[in-house]
């Protein structure tokens, strides 16, 4: 298969492991096209959504579009008001804010939106649960128009469109399209129903960040969409994205990769939210000159700075409390303080989740109320173990990979004991006291192909990330160099049987390199750097453990 295809036979052995099994289909997954999208022609109310943002433009009615402060929210916000704008549109944007009401269409949005006095409104991966903010903008005069894609309550929204996949009428066969996603093709549906030019691949790059950053499946329709977007990124067009990677670092000429976006473009577009108003990341993107572009990258570099320090001080605080209560073993984590910041509890809960492997809300708190942010390992129903806790909460959102409450802070000691007996429950339904872990296979570069023609081929599998891991490839070796970087990182050297030496970078892994096995299996994930211009080959290193020629990979 790797011969038919032209490819490495590692990059043959990552493919038969991924369960393409022909050439053919190997081909459809390395080059997706957007022609392949699903017909969107069974997306309930795709075409009301589409007729009212229509007749308020041809009336010059006034429109309010309303994003979450998240980066999918703020990238489906600058996507559909960028487009009603420029096809004849009077659009006002507001974005949630989680230092003034929180998540959603609160009453203190409401009264911002309000104040508009707008038409239309059009909420922008928020609404699924805004039941009555939704039912009083409607007594107003307000025609509501809901774009979301959230898990949705059984209660039916009073709302005009309520654009969701989740909706169990809803035909559209492909579910895992973030906001941004769904905020492209009530784009497309608009255009056609005004009858005017638009480029909708313009729209792409903010897709691919906005898909990313959420965490949606990097499969199907989003395969197609965020490919294409990543490949607009390598060569921005948008001032705004320009000025952002170069205080990310990135070295012209590289390829972006949904790591990229993940770890360096989405944080700082986050970054505004989590300090303070996320209305910075959304003039960056849809700003017009460099010079303003660069004054606004400014700003959210150096918010980006102070977000950093606070998520280590509010870390390093709920470890010493999880230890202090002898929590280390629990089914299920709640911790937080009033005096944490609401904005980066989701980012802390994560990191949580992923080091006791199990489900973690953590919380500030705004007055008498506490706000927190629930996070699990991958696989973990969250939404349900959150759900399963409402008669107890204020409010409540989210889907299985993220979530957000409120609860009355006398209440959350009740709340705390309700969420790890749910929690609790999940596992003993399962007959089991531990969550299945999937197994990670890892595929041994073959020794006669080049680490480099590896690397760029493996980038033929981008978008990578959920649902379409990273392959970890091993590479075997005598350990030529081995040492600590600043930082507490590793840079190692291996040199392969044919005498190549290949360079490793294993993140707070230095205080390895003294002990390590020779020869070795470094495992990791293959990638092409760029440095001053010049491209290499290098593995991300996951682990490194002792090795014998001829024997299977662990």
């Amino acid at each position: 298969m790797a011969a038919e295809l032209k490819v490495s036979v590692t990059v043959g052995d990552v493919l038969w492991q991924l369960g393409q099994r022909d050439a053919e289909t190997c081909r459809r997954f390395m080059e997706p096209r957007l022609a392949d999208l699903s017909s969107p022609e069974k997306m309930v109310d795709r075409a009301v959504l589409a007729r009212r943002l229509a007749t308020a433009i041809r009336k010059q009615e006034r429109i309010v579009v309303y994003g979450d402060y998240d980066c999918d929210g703020i990238t489906a916000a600058a996507i559909l008001s960028e487009a009603c704008e420029r096809m004849g549109g009077k659009v006002i944007v507001e974005l949630a804010s989680r230092f003034d009401g929180g998540y959603g269409l609160t009453a203190a949005a409401l009264e911002r939106v309000r104040q508009h006095m707008p038409q239309v409104l059009v909420t922008c991966d928020c609404g699924s649960s805004d039941h009555q903010s939704l039912r009083e903008l409607g007594q107003f005069g307000v025609d509501c128009l809901v774009i979301d894609h959230h898990l949705v309550p059984d209660e039916p929204l009073p709302a005009l469109a309520f654009l969701n996949p989740h909706r169990p009428e809803c035909g559209f066969p492909f579910k895992g399209l973030a906001s941004c996603g769904l905020a492209l093709s009530v784009v497309a549906a608009l255009r056609t129903e005004l009858g005017v030019e638009f480029d909708l691949r313009s729209c792409l790059d903010l897709v691919a960040i906005g898909t990313i950053a959420d965490v949606a499946p990097l499969v199907g329709d989003n395969r197609m969409l965020v490919r294409a977007g990543l490949r607009l990124l390598d060569k921005p067009r948008r001032p705004g994205l320009r000025a952002l990677m170069r205080r990310a670092r990135f070295e012209p000429g590289s390829t972006m990769t949904a790591e990229d976006v993940a770890f360096r473009i989405a944080p700082r577009l986050n970054a505004p939210g989590r300090i303070g108003s996320p209305m910075p990341a959304l003039r960056l993107l849809l700003v017009q000159t460099e010079a303003e572009a660069e004054v606004i990258a400014d700003e959210i570099e150096a918010l980006q700075t102070e977000r950093r320090a606070q998520q280590d001080a509010m870390l390093e605080d709920a470890e010493a409390e999880i230890r202090a209560r002898g929590w280390q073993h629990s089914q299920a984590l709640v911790v937080g303080k009033p005096s944490y910041n609401v904005g980066i509890v989701g980012i802390v809960a994560g990191k949580l989740a992923e080091r006791y492997d199990c489900p973690v809300v953590m919380y500030g708190a705004e007055g008498f109320v506490a706000r927190g942010s629930a996070r699990a390992p991958a696989g973990t129903p969250l939404f349900d173990l959150v759900k399963a806790t409402a008669s107890c909460l204020v409010r409540y959102g989210g889907h299985h990979a993220a979530a957000g409450l409120e609860v009355e802070l006398e209440r959350v000691d009740e709340f705390r004991d309700r969420f790890v007996q749910a929690a609790g429950d999940r596992l003993s339904q399962r007959g089991d006291q531990s969550e299945p872990r999937a197994e990670r296979e890892v595929l041994l570069l073959d020794p006669k192909d080049e680490p480099m023609c590896v690397a760029k081929e493996l980038l033929l599998l981008e978008p990578c990330g959920e649902g379409n891991r990273l392959p970890l490839i091993g590479i075997a070796g005598r350990v030529a160099s081995a040492r600590e970087l600043r930082g507490g990182h590793l840079r190692l050297e291996l040199q392969r049987e044919n005498g190549e030496i290949i360079g490793g970078f294993g993140p707070r892994q230095g205080h390895r390199a003294d002990a390590m096995p020779s020869p070795a299996l470094a495992v990791g994930t293959l990638r092409v750097t760029t440095f001053a211009g010049r491209q290499r080959a290098e593995l991300l290193v996951t682990d490194v453990v002792a090795w014998e020629s001829g024997t299977a990979a662990p």
